[in-house]
């Protein structure tokens, strides 16, 4: 436990109520009513949809008598309420107090960008991993500690959560943390007070801007450069039009891609056979070229590799670990193949949950594509119908049938979400079938020898969020299922 005025101290504040409490012995910070209990401090957390303001009074009922809050609230008078001008910021604040700044004593690798933040970060763990180093990973795969893996709620968990992880990471003697370091993470403080030692930028494209996002493209950019600014090194695709921009703002640069970097992929070569696909490229850099095998198709592939390489090259990793890492680095929900008894054709889960990631998965397959693509996916709720076109118009250019279906539609009716994708998409390719785990279904039932199926938007999700719920749903396991009805010829199930 700590004393209140020791986990405030470097917050500015004023004080409204039972002033006495500051000498109180903390247990714990929360910002869920539920999780409120004596001796806990309360955070008021505003949030997209929801007000933590609003569930002060649950707290205090609860037990909690100790809240930071914007705004004075109506609470009872032995409750001392911490007026701070954000209460996210204050969360961040307290948080490393109450953990003793673990994270000053740990490396912090920070990867963010519109797509590839998971995969770059599963590849910088791996390769650290396998290299004999201590190593975690923060992400929207979860909090990774050696084969120890906690779900998380966010790509960039709130502070109190990372600050708790950092904790434990530092108890285990954990030496490097890889994490994924989202624009709204940014935005909301959540990473407030922390050092890179390493930030990667892996691409920018128009996503997450509309209500309870970002305003407009400018500030969803300006809120990913900010880790670049007191970054230590920072480390910039080159391919990306906007690399210039974001190399501005850092302190100390090294470049990676195809052309004028310092670490460039030459002769890449996609590969495949009987339900594999790869892609082989030769790594270029000042201190040494070697070849390195992906088990993962694809340019995109290789860009997000060449960002692993870079930074665990700058810190001391030989090139032989590199490249024997990468030979075996596999990124769950990232065009991950699922194998099933149907051994004629191909199916695969991906994330791409945007219309750019859902090309770049669908341009890839095509390459490889003998015969037809069908492409199962769909959009979430409360998000904007730009999504959703762009999804739809990436569907129709490049696969052959096209099921519209659920993804996580939230409290939005899932019917309008697939309404508005398919009318952009062609009527003769184009079928609608709400439930997922139908149209999984369907899908399979469709597939004819040589096909390949891709099943986008859910990736590494175990369940399906809807009207708040987060529902069980695994499709991967889905697809073993109805594979095994399509193969023996079932289908009625």
């Amino acid at each position: 436990m700590k004393k209140l005025r020791y986990v405030c101290k470097k917050t500015k504040y004023t004080l409204f109520g039972n002033k006495n409490l500051l000498s109180e012995d903390i247990c714990d910070l929360c910002y869920r009513s539920a999780e409120a209990r004596k001796n806990t401090i309360f955070f008021c957390l505003k949030g997209a949809h929801t007000d933590g303001h609003n569930f002060a009074a649950e707290a205090y009922k609860n037990g909690a008598r100790i809240f930071v809050c914007e705004h004075i609230l109506p609470l009872p008078q032995d409750a001392l309420q911490i007026i701070a001008k954000n209460s996210r910021f204050a969360l961040a604040e307290f948080s490393a107090e109450f953990f003793d700044h673990p994270e000053t004593k740990l490396k912090l690798i920070g990867i963010t960008g519109t797509k590839g933040k998971s995969s770059v970060c599963e590849m910088i763990f791996h390769i650290l991993t396998q290299a004999g180093k201590k190593a975690a990973s923060i992400g929207t795969l979860g909090i990774k500690i050696g084969d120890y893996t906690e779900e998380t709620q966010n790509s960039t968990p709130e502070s109190y959560v990372l600050y708790k992880a950092f904790a434990k990471m530092l108890s285990l003697g954990v030496e490097y943390v890889a994490m994924e370091v989202s624009s709204q993470a940014v935005m909301q403080h959540r990473v407030h007070g922390l050092h890179f030692i390493a930030a990667v930028f892996t691409n920018l494209s128009r996503d997450h801007i509309g209500d309870g996002e970002h305003p407009n493209f400018e500030h969803y950019k300006a809120c990913k450069k900010a880790i670049f600014k007191s970054a230590d090194m920072a480390f910039i695709n080159a391919d990306s039009p906007y690399a210039a921009e974001f190399a501005k703002v850092a302190c100390r640069v090294q470049t990676y891609g195809t052309e004028n970097a310092d670490f460039t992929a030459k002769n890449i070569n996609n590969f495949c056979s009987k339900n594999f696909f790869g892609v082989s490229f030769l790594c270029r850099a000042k201190n040494g070229d070697f070849y390195v095998n992906l088990p993962i198709p694809g340019d995109f592939s290789v860009c997000n590799a060449l960002a692993a390489i870079s930074v665990c090259r700058h810190l001391g990793i030989g090139a032989e670990a590199c490249y024997s890492a990468l030979a075996t680095v596999h990124v769950r929900g990232r065009f991950e193949l699922v194998e099933t008894k149907r051994r004629d054709i191909t199916c695969i889960i991906d994330y791409a949950h945007n219309g750019e990631s859902l090309r770049t998965v669908l341009g890839t397959l095509r390459e490889y594509a003998r015969r037809r693509i069908i492409c199962v996916f769909g959009s979430v709720g409360g998000r904007t119908q730009i999504r959703r076109r762009e999804l739809a118009l990436a569907a129709d250019e490049l696969a052959d049938i096209c099921i519209v279906t659920s993804d996580n539609p939230d409290s939005e009716p899932p019917e309008e979400i697939i309404g508005e994708i398919a009318e952009y998409i062609s009527p003769k390719k184009c079928f609608c079938i709400t439930d997922r785990a139908q149209a999984v279904r369907c899908a399979l039932e469709m597939a004819e020898s040589g096909d390949f199926l891709l099943f986008a938007g859910k990736g590494h999700e175990e369940y399906q969020l809807i009207c708040g719920k987060k529902l069980p749903f695994s499709e991967r396991e889905l697809i073993k299922k109805y594979a095994e009805y399509s193969f023996l010829g079932l289908n009625q199930i």
